[in-house]
């Protein structure tokens, strides 16, 4: 991923939504839908998962309750 966009949400709500609503204001700022997210290891205790058509992988370099989303490089 060259440019992404980070996001904090250490509400109570589910990853699903979280993720959903950090998609939504990379959209907004990007014009175009993330394909990838990354997030603390600790938010994804069965491993990595779909959310949509967003990949949500786990990273020891994101900080707990931070979403990292952007292009996976060479998806396009």
């Amino acid at each position: 991923m060259d440019i992404g966009l980070l996001w904090h949400d250490s509400s109570g709500k589910e990853l699903a939504r979280k993720v959903n609503q950090a998609a939504r204001r990379y959209r907004e700022r990007f014009g175009e839908p993330p394909d990838v997210c990354y997030v603390h290891p600790a938010q994804l205790p069965d491993g990595d998962c779909q959310v949509g058509d967003i990949r949500v992988r786990s990273s020891q370099r994101i900080l707990p309750h931070h979403f990292w989303l952007g292009l996976e490089k060479g998806a396009r």
